[in-house]
């Protein structure tokens, strides 16, 4: 049976598969669960306070759930700054913790440590983790070509972009699968009629723990065509070089170095809002105020907290800036 290892966020994959081990993204487990709001509750009880990010409660209460999961990579800088204390009560559950780190000055050399000493713990080597890339990259050039289906032929929705982009965290565990499901997907869309004049929606920040958002755009004649983090994870490179594979995969980084990609990609395109997603107790509600003062076009922030269907108030504030650009409109 493959062994299992849960990751907090996207990780160095290569690594683990070189390794014969399955990658679990924790986050989409916890959002894809039956009742991800319960998991919540079940940290909360345990003693996680109120005033924490959902993600990271739902994050440990499915660790706890599932003990098949002993082991957890926990990104320890480049992700949420709760990690720490999320690996401490982990470890105080009797999980065993693999920290990494991605250099805040996206350092060459300092990175190549953090992966060399993954390859460590799992015992490969250059050669296993390369042959690992190669068969990733085949799977991620095939959700690169459902990205492009998405902007440049409009015959993609805003929740299939979403979601496979999103399941390159981890292949769900299965490339082969994953990749079959992926290119299953693309032979359906290619057949596909364009999709009718919409207006041309970004979705940036990490990945809304309210999946209905992208439904609920489209019934408003709007459609996400660029989603950034999510784009990210599918590592949309053209490199060679793991390291430098990571180093440009802008989400552990710096906010000017993810709003360097953010505005090439606004432009390539042509969106004409940003919805910037800000989970409710995270450190990156803070950036809010510089992606406002960056990027010159309407902004939208929506903040969400525990998970569930979208509230009446953000429905409201969604109706109102998609009317406000189909009229032409900004402030």
């Amino acid at each position: 049976m493959t062994r299992r290892v849960g990751i907090t966020t996207t990780i160095p994959s290569e690594v683990v598969f070189a390794a014969g081990w399955a990658p679990v993204d924790l986050n989409n487990v916890f959002i894809a669960s039956a009742d991800p709001r319960r998991l919540v509750e079940e940290a909360e009880v345990a003693g996680y306070p109120r005033s924490i990010c959902a993600w990271i409660k739902g994050i440990y209460a499915t660790v706890l759930r599932d003990r098949t999961l002993d082991t957890v990579i926990a990104v320890t800088q480049g992700d949420c700054s709760n990690t720490h204390a999320l690996m401490e009560t982990l470890q105080l559950a009797g999980v065993r913790v693999i920290p990494f780190a991605y250099p805040f000055d996206r350092d060459h050399d300092l990175l190549k440590l953090q992966i060399e000493k993954l390859m460590d713990y799992f015992g490969v080597n250059w050669l296993a983790v390369r042959e690992a890339r190669s068969r990733l990259a085949e799977i991620r050039g095939a959700v690169r070509e459902l990205d492009r289906l998405t902007w440049e032929e409009n015959r993609v929705g805003g929740w299939d972009n979403h979601f496979y982009q999103v399941t390159c965290s981890d292949f769900d565990g299965d490339p082969e699968s994953f990749g079959a499901r992926v290119n299953s997907l693309l032979s359906r869309v290619r057949q596909a009629q364009p999709r009718g004049r919409e207006i041309r929606l970004a979705y940036i920040g990490v990945p809304p723990i309210n999946g209905g958002i992208y439904g609920f755009l489209e019934q408003l004649g709007a459609r996400v065509v660029f989603n950034e983090t999510q784009r990210q994870f599918a590592m949309p490179f053209d490199t060679d070089d793991l390291v430098e594979q990571y180093r440009l995969y802008t989400y552990p980084y710096g906010i000017f170095f993810r709003l360097a990609d953010i505005k090439r990609e606004l432009e390539r395109r042509s969106v004409r809002g940003v919805i910037h997603y800000a989970q409710s107790f995270c450190f990156r509600q803070i950036e809010d105020l510089i992606v406002r003062h960056e990027l010159r076009m309407p902004v939208l922030t929506v903040e969400g907290d525990n998970p569930g269907p979208l509230d009446a108030r953000t429905r409201v504030r969604l109706e109102a800036f998609v009317e406000m650009l189909r009229q032409g409109g900004w402030d």
